[in-house]
């Protein structure tokens, strides 16, 4: 990472960050370039395994190239600030952001409920009760995350409107 002083090395941050967005991007092999595709998601980490889980309908390129490759790339992004310098006369921004990547895979039938369950409890601090009927016309796919790294930018504005950071 090239601003290592913008780097979230500690594993728990990135988790928080994870926690905080509402968008996760999987990026998928595709013959010429890659696919990539914004998707909600809901998040679990079991015995230090970080599973992000994602539903969508039955059919479609990404299940596609899964099948063909199932090996994603994922990066999601919070926090988002406008930051104006009017005195240098510039601006930045402030963000956080988690990449990373790992392979993904289907969720056995019998796991669907527990999955969407997860996914739903991303959105909603409460339990909440979704209509089970749509189960099955629902995909429900996770990506067992490998690898990741975070970065943030966070400058703060003082009362005066200058910069710190």
């Amino acid at each position: 990472m090239r601003r290592s002083d913008r780097e979230i090395r500690d594993r728990n941050d990135m988790i928080e960050v994870m926690k905080r967005c509402d968008i996760c991007r999987l990026a998928f092999h595709d013959e010429e370039y890659p696919y990539i595709i914004p998707l909600n998601f809901g998040m679990r980490v079991k015995e230090g395994q970080i599973v992000l889980y994602f539903h969508g309908a039955l059919e479609g390129k990404k299940y596609e190239l899964m099948a063909k490759d199932n090996r994603a790339g994922f990066e999601m992004d919070c926090s988002h600030e406008l930051i104006m310098e009017e005195v240098e006369g510039n601006c930045t921004m402030n963000y956080e952001c988690v990449m990373g990547h790992g392979r993904v895979e289907m969720v056995p039938e019998e796991e669907k409920y527990e999955a969407l369950r997860i996914l739903m409890e991303h959105y909603h601090q409460e339990d909440f009760p979704f209509n089970r009927a749509v189960m099955p016309q629902t995909a429900v796919f996770r990506l067992k995350v490998e690898e990741m790294t975070g970065k943030r930018r966070a400058k703060a504005v003082k009362p005066d409107g200058n910069v710190n950071g």
